[in-house]
């Protein structure tokens, strides 16, 4: 982890373009922004663990990081992945409770990092934030239940499916005619995601593939509109 000298102008600019601030004032977006503090952190680095004592709210400025959860045998499974413009670590900012996934950046990331008093004075002077919070949080549950369905329901490859098309939600890239692609992710990647082991997630990705559904191109899954 490095920290980045803060550019508030810059910061500034990239609060009001998120929707956890949409429709604050810029008047009032000026003191949020002073208190961000920018840090860089590189590829498989650890931003917090499971079981972490701390209450800050986290920003991804540029790239990507992933929240997962281990056991003691080293078992691993994902919960999510986080973009740009997206947020994670509200959960223990609001109940005090010690961090409930370990968080690593999947790629180099700049976060921007807000501490618990100063997000609850801004939720104070601006209740609106609170309700973009809210609404981000009822929304991730509705997935979790989705993911918890689709793990005990469905077919190894409808699993896929039906996660691809959820990232194609929040990262997906149009390149015409309907499809989207995504970057690609690793067999281990995916199996982490839906529950199942890598051996399955390959003989899955082979059907969908042959059906056209999921093609593989240069780095990127490219998600047929037909899904």
């Amino acid at each position: 982890m490095i920290k980045i000298e803060n550019d508030d102008q810059l910061v500034e600019n990239f609060l009001l373009d998120i929707p956890i601030f949409k429709g604050i004032p810029e008047n009032d977006i000026k003191p949020i922004a002073r208190n961000v503090k920018t840090f860089r952190y590189k590829k498989t680095e650890t931003l917090f663990y499971q079981g972490d004592e701390t209450m800050e709210l986290y920003i991804v400025l540029n790239g990507r990081l992933r929240a997962s959860l281990s056991d003691e045998n080293g078992n691993e499974v994902t919960l999510a992945t986080f973009s740009r413009g997206q947020f994670l670590g509200e959960m223990s900012l609001f109940d005090g409770s010690p961090r409930s996934a370990t968080v690593t950046a999947v790629e180099d990331s700049q976060v921007g990092i807000l501490k618990r008093e100063s997000l609850l004075e801004s939720i104070r002077q601006n209740p609106m934030i609170a309700i973009h919070i809210l609404s981000t949080l009822i929304k991730r549950l509705r997935e979790t239940d989705a993911m918890v369905e689709s793990m005990a329901f469905c077919a190894v490859d409808e699993r896929l499916i039906k996660l691809l098309m959820q990232i194609v939600k929040t990262e997906g890239e149009s390149v015409g005619d309907g499809f989207y692609r995504i970057k690609k992710l690793t067999q281990k990647d995916l199996a982490s995601r839906i529950g199942s082991s890598r051996e399955a997630v390959s003989k899955a990705m082979q059907l969908l593939s042959r059906s056209k559904k999921v093609v593989e191109q240069q780095g990127y899954f490219i998600i047929s509109p037909d899904n």
